[in-house]
């Protein structure tokens, strides 16, 4: 609880230093005497920070001690759901998990379900196993692995995923849509990643340590995260479709009369590539933190953004394509949308966070 005691005079000793009196109820409530050490910290604000010595001690090492949680599981539980639970733990932050199995040996399905849900953590080990436990240890931290680096690496991700689905609608190429969908388990692991480095960064007050210039930035960045892996998701919903139409063709259930109209797709090819762009520049104001590129984004989603949408639209309405190709098409063209969506939804971020820098208050 904030409490106010007053003001102090700064007094000169005459050797070019200044010294001021601490409030002696403080002094006894925090339980210090003549000759107990103060350490000094400097906010960001130039306030300053008196902290004894001791309670800093405390606090550091509360923060070396491990963050253990347990975890107790009957034969009965379905592994999917322990998996849940240890993809939970992790987001928030957990350095430890112990998975204890109250009616002794695990199952199979269980242990593999386990130690297919670690693979996908990054920075995450098996540290112990024996019949009736599992530890679990998270050795990776913050400065290992800036967000920032994370972040850029999964919309490089997601991007990739995206461009291949649609390539692959050419010619239903299976190894491209394969790859689509395998793809998506690395920008999970790197979702869940930065998402539980936010967390932690909430709990520690450590926005300044990660490049932020106030706590509320934290929520900005879990919009971004969680748009950049919708991108994924999106590009995996057009590469399962494709795989749908590639079985029925390969059952003869359909049959492709003719190829995909030319005109159609380079026009869906440029709307797609230019939501890219889009989802680019929006990450690109964010790490630089520049209004003018966030508000220039937003400007460029409504205006040629959304003429290349409503021509690709009306050139698909005006062609007879058979039922199956126009619906995926259909689907890309829905992607694309939702892609500028949240390419604008990165850039308000940037509006948010930087309109105070560039305004007078």
């Amino acid at each position: 609880m904030n409490q106010d005691l007053g003001y102090r005079t700064i007094q000169g000793t005459g050797r070019d230093s200044y010294i001021i009196s601490l409030p002696k109820e403080w002094i006894l409530k925090s339980e210090l005497k003549k000759g107990s050490q103060l350490a000094f910290k400097v906010q960001e604000d130039s306030s300053l920070l008196l902290v004894p010595r001791k309670v800093l001690e405390k606090h550091e090492e509360r923060k070396l001690a491990l963050k253990e949680h347990s975890v107790e599981i009957t034969r009965k539980e379905e592994p999917q759901s322990i998996a849940r639970r240890i993809r939970a733990l992790y987001a928030v932050s957990a350095e430890l998990i112990h998975i204890r199995f109250r009616e002794g040996e695990i199952t199979f399905e269980q242990k593999i379900s386990i130690k297919n849900t670690v693979k996908t953590l990054l920075g995450s080990e098996i540290v112990a196993e024996s019949p009736d436990e599992i530890d679990i240890r998270i050795l990776i931290d913050h400065p290992a692995f800036p967000i920032d680096q994370a972040i850029r690496r999964m919309l490089a991700i997601a991007i990739s995923m995206d461009k291949d689905a649609v390539s692959a609608l050419k010619n239903f190429d299976e190894d491209l849509t394969q790859g689509v969908i395998s793809s998506d388990d690395e920008l999970d692991r790197l979702s869940l990643y930065v998402t539980r480095q936010l967390k932690y960064g909430v709990e520690h007050n450590m926005f300044n340590e990660m490049g932020f210039r106030s706590p509320k930035e934290f929520l900005g960045y879990r919009i971004v995260v969680k748009n950049i892996e919708n991108v994924g998701d999106n590009a995996v919903s057009t590469a399962k479709n494709l795989l749908s139409f590639k079985k029925l063709i390969d059952a003869d259930v359909l049959a492709l009369i003719k190829p995909i109209d030319e005109e159609v797709y380079s026009s869906t090819l440029r709307f797609h590539s230019f939501t890219h762009d889009l989802l680019e520049d929006s990450l690109k104001a964010l790490f630089g933190r520049n209004y003018r590129l966030a508000d220039g984004t937003i400007s460029r989603f409504m205006s040629t953004g959304l003429q290349l949408e409503n021509d690709a639209i009306n050139l698909l309405m005006s062609k007879r394509l058979e039922p199956h190709i126009a619906a995926v098409i259909r689907l890309i063209l829905s992607n694309s949308r939702k892609m500028m969506e949240y390419a604008r939804d990165i850039a308000e971020v940037t509006l948010n966070r930087t309109v105070e820098e560039i305004s007078s208050s």
